[in-house]
């Protein structure tokens, strides 16, 4: 008689671990990180046309009003404050100020720096024709070559101006403006961070559209 067959055997049913799906943020959580994290800026928002358009001008001539300080010293030592200022101006921002600007500032500045009226006129006008010529000539210049350029130009004028001043009062003045000189070129670097404090303040937006 043949034996019977076993019975089956059923194996116990395997139960997969459940899988857990990352938690996601909502559309709202992750519009507001994005928000917070992007700078905010004013919206309708525009600086004052007088404030951008008149600092540079304003500081200039004020500049210019450092003549009436009290002091007293035997030598030339005040470096040319406002032609420091005019140049920053014309380097951080060459296409605000105009070619002609040299002719009224220059004019504001003889009335005020003691020198024969008429010599400020002629070398800041000189002096913004030939920032006009540098810009098209080298159009890619850093910090370094715009000292340079200043010094040059600073030179120049300092030079010239002693000795237009030096004509009228019949005393050789370039021969004495050598601390006047070292003291303007050294100062320069601080006129160019003024005067980019002051263009970020003239763009502030102040005014509603």
């Amino acid at each position: 008689m043949a034996a019977a067959p076993p019975p089956p055997t059923r194996s116990a049913p395997t139960r997969s671990a459940p899988t857990r799906s990352a938690p996601t943020r909502s559309a709202t959580t992750q519009l507001a990180t994005a928000r917070d994290a992007t700078p905010r800026r004013p919206i309708n928002r525009a600086p004052l046309p007088l404030l951008a358009n008149g600092v540079p001008w304003l500081s200039i001539m004020a500049l210019s009003l450092v003549a009436f300080s009290p002091v007293i010293a035997s030598a030339p030592v005040m470096p040319p404050l406002a032609f420091m200022m005019l140049l920053a101006w014309r380097m951080l921002r060459p296409s605000f100020l105009p070619v002609w600007a040299g002719l009224p500032l220059g004019a504001w500045d003889d009335l005020f720096s003691g020198q024969p009226f008429g010599s400020g006129i002629v070398l800041w006008s000189a002096a913004m024709l030939a920032m006009d010529v540098i810009d098209e000539r080298f159009l890619w210049r850093g910090f370094v070559q715009d000292w340079m350029v200043a010094g040059v130009l600073l030179a120049i004028y300092l030079v010239l101006g002693a000795g237009v001043a030096g004509i009228a009062a019949g005393y050789p003045l370039p021969l004495t403006i050598g601390p006047q000189l070292l003291m303007t070129l050294a100062l320069f670097p601080v006129m160019n961070r003024l005067v980019a404090g002051l263009d970020r303040v003239r763009l502030l937006p102040l005014r509603r559209l």
